[in-house]
């Protein structure tokens, strides 16, 4: 079974940064590509950002310029930087293997005064 553990979430005043981690239970060499989605409350789940096995990054126009994707060896993080009340969600990480797409469980981010 894989398993996604999220980190990193808090509270931020608007323009503010957060970095999330998010540590998988298998080796993320395994991973097709790894990813961040987010979902606020009474909307559906949107993709974020996401970053292929080969380190190729993608963002939703929302984000671009503000967030970025990276991994290591054994991690995969979200920098968001100028954060806006309008990225309050809860935010989950994603990973590919195979034809196959795990999550994790989420970890909130609050944006505001």
């Amino acid at each position: 079974q894989v398993q996604l553990v999220e980190s990193g979430g808090g509270r931020v005043q608007p323009g503010g940064s957060l970095r999330l981690e998010c540590a998988p239970s298998v080796s993320i060499n395994s991973a097709r590509s790894m990813g961040w989605y987010r979902q606020a409350p009474g909307k559906q789940r949107d993709m974020v950002a996401t970053i292929t096995s080969g380190g190729f990054t993608n963002y939703a126009d929302s984000v671009r310029g503000r967030f970025a994707i990276s991994r290591d060896n054994a991690k995969v993080f979200l920098q968001m930087n100028s954060l806006k009340p309008d990225d309050t969600a809860v935010y989950y990480c994603t990973i590919q293997i195979d034809l196959l797409n795990f999550w994790g469980r989420g970890t909130q981010v609050t944006v505001s005064s």
